[in-house]
């Protein structure tokens, strides 16, 4: 960091920003042309909406699909439809109906399982049951992944508004339409309310319109340069515009405030704004790369939704620094003299009461926190979590209202298909017969089973020959009363793979979306630990780099930390389930927006201590601060609600919740806890960093003297 600034310093700033500033008119022209090149690009993204397909290349269930893609051309049942009020022989119409439609490769009723000339009374009520209850019929579906949108669409209109759809491909196709409306609709209330909160904290009434001009070209080349990823996926698409405004607002209205407070001094606007860049740069580049490295953090996970937000997010922070240092002078060069003629008084109070309260309450707030953090620090640990894409959807939604019909009235209940090596008949069968024989399983598909061990291959259909048996692998489909996620799903599937490798020890291959849930669990956990030392170590050496401190990053780390704890603890204490991709996701981001926070507030502390004692010092330093803390702090806090009250998805829901949340604790601490620490810790801090100076009171006698 030193050595950047340094380097910086040696390059003569003030120079090469000057002559940046005489070619303004080039340099705009080239950043809007850029934007309207990004902005055609970023058409061109795609947007992924399925989260299996994030999963690690080298999970069990990741190479089973692999491997089932290329040895049959039909997938394991996907989607449950229910059609209400039907006789026999309309149902069976209706699976003839839906057989016909485009996108479903199979369908399974109950005439697969029994044979339904017989009398019904007369069968297996517990088979029956699975399938047809109450004159309700229940139809396992094979739908394919090209094109699911028409294939649900054409479904929903066949089986009516009573009817009932539910799986993975209704879970995908509702983030995929709700993505792209939620985004316009949460873009038309943030950027208003954005502007808003500019408008009450700056002194002009242009120049929330330049800062909303600065960061909208940075977001759109970010978003017109994720055409080098290829795709991005829906997560990463609904927050990644949001998040980036959040957090790098405040780099255009740090160099634009020292502009206007170097122009007072009496320099030339072009002087000033040389000296602003010159000055602020540092600072700015700092506090961004804090940013950057929270994000990048995410990076490092094997589960690669963490790499495609990192890298999009830590790319838009990288560019949003540029766009403030190239293209925020240039254009503020141009509009100055608007910005004049808007002045207004400020709005933002003096924040005078507002310090005392927080001086004299801070050994108070110390004492609580010092009490909650070790029971908000082992309460988060104790969330319940899940992890795939069934608790994606809002509750209240279709998509929820179809699965509870379905479960209250069938059940729940998932599908699995194990590939097993060809050539073992007897094997096979009792296998066969080891699966029926457990009290989750509803069904087994296979070709001892429903063909016979002793009809040789040529003898079969070619259509249930290709459903069940490969060159290389015969495959049974198990039907299994379990639901989607839960710890009795996980227990299921790890007695399906503990029993498929008792009878073949030299390999076979689970698949299913559960089986995808249970690797996912695994991937993401075993992430968790990873990613938050990754990030707490990078933004420490930073920190230990800026403030020439070994204890001065612990105590911002600290706060921050603390934050992120009592953060989490709360879905523990209200009983909420929480998606474990949030969970992740929010330890890097929080620490990575928000330890901004703590940096300007230990810096002032540290000028201010400079030049008066300690016990004015934290007063002083809260009421310098807290109008750009409250103002970073209102602005992420206000993305973050925007996010967890607009989107009826819920892992975005969830993440915008705990980012509002977070941000606000962040800043509470950083007013509050910090001030005290930074007192109470003093004889430690001078020890233990390089070139600091505190005022003593034998120069207090001094200046009294003089």
């Amino acid at each position: 960091m030193n050595r950047l600034i340094d380097g910086m310093r040696g390059i003569n700033l003030e120079k090469v920003v000057k002559w940046m500033l005489r070619l303004r008119g080039l340099v705009l022209i080239l950043f809007l042309a850029a934007a309207v090149l990004c902005g055609i690009m970023t058409f061109q993204v795609r947007t992924n909406y399925d989260m299996i397909d994030y999963l690690p290349d080298e999970a069990p269930s990741t190479i089973a699909l692999d491997v089932m893609d290329e040895s049959y051309e039909k997938s394991v049942p996907n989607l449950r439809v229910m059609v209400r009020d039907v006789s026999i022989p309309e149902a069976l119409d209706y699976k003839e109906r839906i057989k016909a439609l485009p996108g479903v490769e199979d369908i399974n009723w109950l005439d697969d399982q029994v044979d339904i000339k017989v009398p019904l009374e007369v069968q297996s009520q517990k088979t029956v049951e699975d399938w047809y209850k109450d004159k309700n019929a229940l139809f396992s579906i094979v739908v394919s992944e090209a094109e699911q949108q028409q294939t649900l669409a054409q479904i929903r209109e066949l089986i009516g508004e009573e009817g009932a759809m539910s799986g993975n491909p209704v879970d995908t196709v509702n983030a995929q339409v709700s993505t792209s409306a939620e985004i316009k609709h949460m873009m038309s209330i943030i950027i208003p309310l954005m502007f808003a909160i500019l408008l009450f904290t700056t002194s002009s009434w242009f120049e929330p319109v330049l800062f909303m001009l600065n960061v909208g070209i940075a977001i759109v080349l970010n978003m017109g340069t994720n055409l080098i990823f290829g795709e991005i996926s829906f997560i990463t698409k609904t927050t990644g515009a949001i998040l980036q405004l959040a957090c790098s607002m405040d780099y255009a209205i740090f160099l634009v405030d020292r502009f206007e407070e170097i122009r007072r001094e009496g320099y030339e606007a072009i002087d000033a704004m040389s000296i602003a860049v010159s000055k602020s740069a540092a600072s700015i580049l700092s506090s961004g790369l804090t940013t950057v490295v929270g994000f990048a953090a995410l990076i490092a996970m094997r589960f690669k939704i963490g790499p495609d937000m990192g890298y999009v997010l830590s790319k838009g922070i990288v560019i949003s620094l540029l766009v403030t240092l190239l293209f925020m002078p240039c254009l503020t060069m141009c509009c100055y003299k608007l910005i004049d003629r808007t002045h207004h008084r400020s709005f933002m109070p003096t924040f005078e009461r507002t310090a005392r309260w927080a001086d004299r309450a801070k050994g108070f707030v110390t004492i609580c926190l010092l009490v909650c953090l070790i029971p908000s620090y082992l309460a988060q640990k104790q969330i319940s979590f899940m992890y795939g894409m069934s608790g994606m959807a809002a509750p209240g939604s279709q998509v929820v209202n179809d699965r509870d019909a379905i479960n209250d009235l069938f059940g729940e209940s998932a599908s699995y298909a194990l590939l097993l090596p060809k050539g073992n008949s007897a094997n096979e069968q009792e296998l066969n017969d080891a699966l029926k024989a457990l009290p989750e399983v509803s069904s087994v598909l296979s070709f001892v089973e429903n063909v016979g061990r002793p009809i040789p291959e040529q003898y079969v259909p070619k259509e249930s020959l290709k459903m069940l048996n490969s060159d290389e692998y015969t495959r049974m489909v198990v039907m299994a009363r379990v639901p989607p996620e839960s710890e009795k799903t996980f227990a299921f599937v790890e007695k399906l793979r503990e029993l498929a490798g008792t009878y073949y020890p030299e390999g076979y291959h689970l698949a299913g979306e559960t089986a995808n849930v249970y690797d996912m669990k695994d991937t993401i956990t075993a992430d968790s630990i990873k990613v938050n030392l990754i990030s707490i170590g990078a933004i420490a050496l930073i920190l230990l780099l800026t403030f020439h401190s070994f204890t001065l990053p612990f105590f911002l780390l600290l706060t921050i930390e603390s934050s992120i704890f009592l953060n989490l603890a709360v879905p523990y204490f209200t009983g909420q389930t929480l998606n474990y991709i949030g969970y992740l996701i929010i330890s890097s981001v929080q620490l990575g927006a928000t330890v901004d926070y703590a940096i300007l507030f230990t810096n002032r502390y540290l000028e201010n201590r400079a030049e008066m004692p300690k016990k004015q010092c934290a007063a002083r330093t809260i009421q310098d601060t807290a109008g750009s803390i409250l103002t970073s702090g209102g602005i992420l806090t206000s993305a973050g609600l925007v996010l967890g009250l607009i989107s009826t998805n819920g892992v975005i829901s969830q993440l915008g919740i705990l980012i509002a949340r977070g941000a606000v604790l962040s800043a509470i601490l950083v007013l509050v806890f910090l001030p005290s620490m930074l007192a109470n810790m003093e004889p430690v801090i001078k020890r233990t960093t390089r070139k600091l100076h505190f005022y003593t009171l034998a120069e207090n006698r001094e200046e009294v003297q003089a």
